[in-house]
This record gives C-alpha cells, sequence and structure tokens, in this order.
C-alpha cells in the first residue's frame, strides 16, 4: 500500500494549492493463474487481481489542460483539451490520453485536470501495468465527470484505448480483470461472451509467489502479433470444412478431428495450445472448486510446457524459473503468466516453504541465466475504486 499522504504532498509539490483536496483511485495489477494466449482466441481465462497496482491522485483544474506526471517516469505532459486526441511520441502518457479519448468518444465532455500517477507495479514484468493505468483513469474520469458509464463499459473502453489509440493488439483480459477483481477470489471469464464467475480462491495454507525474471522484453509486441496471425490462419483453414469464428468455439475433441485441415505444423501446434489451454482452464477451475491444489498445481506446470513446446512463448529465463521450482519441496505447480518471453513466472507455494522456495530459486536462476530474479508473495485485491475524496 502506497503511502497516500506522502503521494499527496508530490502532488502538491507538482501542481500547488494543499487547501484544495484531489481524490485518490486504485486499480490494481493482475496476475493469471492459467489460460495464457487463449483471451485473444475467444477462450477461458482465469486471473486475480493483485494487491499492488497504479495509484492516481487527481483533481479538476479549471483550466484548458490536462497535466500529466508519474512518480515512475521522468516524462510530464501538458496537453491542452482541444490536442486530446494526439500520441505523444511512444510515452506512457498515450495510455490515459487514449482512455480520455474512448471517453470522449461516449459523450464525456473534456475537464482540464492536474493528475499524479504513481505505480508499484514493476515496469515490464507482465503482471498489467498498463491495464491498470488506464482503468484507473476510466475510473476517475467516470466518477469525476459523472458520465456514468457501467463498470464493463470502462474495462471496454481501456481494452479499446490500448489496441486502437496505443497499438497494442491485447485482448480484453487485463482490463477485465483489473476492473472486475474482487478479494480473495479469481476470475473465471469466457473472453468471448463476457460472462464470468468469481470462484473463491481457497489457497488454505499456501500462497502466490510472483517471480519476476528482471528479463530486458524486446520482441513481445511482434511475437504477440505474429501468434495472433497464426492463430487467425488456424481458424480459416479450420473454417473451410466448420465455420468459425475463433479457436475458443472448439472443444479439444472437436480440434483432434480437425487438425488435419490445418497444414502447417507449426500453425496447428499454435491452435492445439489455444484448445488444450482452455481444457487446462475448466479443470482447473473444478479442481479449486473442490478444494484440490495438487491437481490445480499440476495443471499449472502442464500449462507452461505447452506454452513452451506449441506455443514457443517461453525462452530460458521463465524455462528455467519453472524447472528448477519443481526441484524444491513444497512447489505445488509453477508456470509462466503474460504474453511471454521474459517477464514472470507463478507459482503455487505451502505458506511454510516459501522462504526456502526464494532462498532456493534465486540462485540456481542466477547460475543459469546471470540474471537476478525479484520475488512478491502476492496477495488478492479488490478491482479499481476510489480511496478518497
Amino acid at each position: 500500500m502506497a503511502d497516500l499522504k506522502q503521494l499527496k504532498e508530490r502532488f502538491f509539490s507538482l501542481y500547488g494549492d494543499p487547501s484544495s483536496a484531489p481524490s485518490v483511485y486504485f486499480a490494481p495489477g493482475r496476475v493469471n493463474l492459467i489460460g495464457e494466449h487463449t483471451d485473444y482466441n475467444g477462450g477461458y481465462v482465469f486471473p486475480c487481481a493483485l494487491n499492488f497496482g497504479t495509484y492516481l491522485v487527481v483533481r479538476p483544474n479549471g483550466e484548458e489542460v490536462v497535466r500529466f506526471a508519474s512518480t515512475n517516469f521522468d516524462f510530464k505532459a501538458e496537453v491542452p483539451l482541444d490536442k486530446l486526441s494526439g500520441k505523444v511520441d511512444d510515452q506512457w502518457v498515450n495510455y490515459p490520453l487514449g482512455v480520455m479519448n474512448e471517453m470522449i468518444d461516449q459523450g464525456m465532455e473534456p475537464l482540464g485536470l492536474d493528475l499524479l500517477f504513481s505505480g508499484d507495479i514493476p515496469n515490464g514484468a507482465g503482471l498489467s501495468s498498463s491495464a491498470s493505468i488506464e482503468m484507473v483513469t476510466a475510473y476517475a474520469l467516470n466518477d469525476l465527470t459523472g458520465v456514468a458509464l457501467a463498470r464493463l463499459d470502462l474495462v471496454k473502453i481501456s481494452q479499446r484505448a490500448e489496441n486502437e489509440f496505443v497499438g497494442m493488439n491485447c485482448g480484453i483480459m487485463d482490463q477485465f480483470a483489473v476492473g472486475m477483481g474482487k478479494e480473495n477470489h479469481a476470475v473465471f471469464l469466457n473472453c468471448d461472451t463476457l460472462d464470468y464467475d468469481l470462484v473463491p480462491l481457497a489457497l488454505k495454507d499456501h500462497r502466490l509467489v510472483i517471480t519476476n525474471t528482471n528479463k530486458q522484453r524486446k520482441l513481445t509486441d511482434s511475437k504477440y502479433n505474429e501468434r495472433r496471425a497464426e492463430c487467425e490462419k488456424a481458424v480459416e483453414y479450420i473454417s473451410r470444412e466448420r465455420p468459425l469464428h475463433n479457436l475458443g468455439e472448439l472443444s479439444l475433441d472437436e480440434f483432434e478431428k480437425l487438425q488435419h485441415l490445418i497444414p502447417d505444423e507449426t500453425i496447428r501446434r499454435r491452435a492445439y495450445h489455444v484448445v488444450s489451454e482452455d481444457a487446462r482452464v475448466l479443470e482447473a477451475v473444478h479442481a479449486l472448486r473442490r478444494g484440490d491444489l495438487k491437481r490445480f498445481g499440476e495443471l499449472m506446470y502442464e500449462s507452461h510446457a505447452s506454452l513452451r513446446d506449441n506455443y514457443e512463448v517461453t525462452g530460458i529465463e521463465l524455462d528455467t524459473l519453472v524447472e528448477e521450482a519443481r526441484k524444491i519441496p513444497g512447489v505445488l505447480g509453477s508456470r509462466m503468466t503474460g504474453a511471454g518471453f521474459g517477464g514472470c513466472t507463478v507459482s503455487l507455494v505451502e505458506k511454510e516453504a516459501v522462504d526456502d522456495f526464494i532462498r532456493q530459486l534465486g540462485p540456481a536462476y542466477t547460475r543459469k541465466t546471470g540474471l537476478k530474479a525479484d520475488f512478491y508473495v502476492a496477495g488478492v485485491g479488490d478491482g479499481v475504486k476510489k480511496l478518497e475524496g
């Protein structure tokens, strides 16, 4: 939890007038427990909101300008209200700017604001810092302007901002988990219909441990878009015999009967990952509901193996973390989470074994990769909300 008093002092040092109280909002990061690269294929995902994320201190300024600042980046911007539709180079401010644009399209009157963002999500870790920024902006604007959009509308607006304004072709999972998460629950979401269920995350004497590879990710966007194109190609091949909008419509049995329609082995493996991962999500939710954490952990390992072998989005850093985690007593399961090629793993670890897990995994990872991992014992928190003001 950030020190809100300190954050407001920083706000006043930037924008002045400590007699006029700002409002404070918070949106969490998210970790996906299982169901990777299924969201943009209309499949199932199973993320949860975290207890760390992005804080936004904001106040109307009565001027024809929006001012952006962050405790995480040196870059600041002042954007006139009549220039909100333009991107600012490749800067972080494009995430909140994109949301503002979408909300203006939804009928929001542009409003002069002073904004200070502060995140405790590691940048580039694959824990949805971008969705967190988008959702905290959307929620704050909705509250401050009285435009009165439903929470699900804010989720969709935030995804569109990232797709169309920022140019990252993400699915809806990140914004959905950040917007709709609930403390001590995971979000079981059908990304095609947006039907969802909040499933109690009864971890008992176990903990979720997130491990950051600290690998600089350079290929993520291009490889991500490449995988999307490969899945679309698989749909195209199968649709010649069985009309299909996306891979999420297929059961594993159906896919096994139809996979011969895909002549390219690589594309076939990509599609197999998506359909088999959907099946794993369904089984994982059932396992959790009946309290079978052992099976849930096994499915995490199976998910990682498919992401490594069929979808090819892991790499030596993520693979090393999962392979070494397997050797440590008290670890039920471990897998990469997020887009891949770096970022983080999520592991299900017995509470009593967490210290040993960190003590053993850290040095083993450094020996094999030359990098130093960071560890976060994650709490499962609520979705986006107002804290003050």
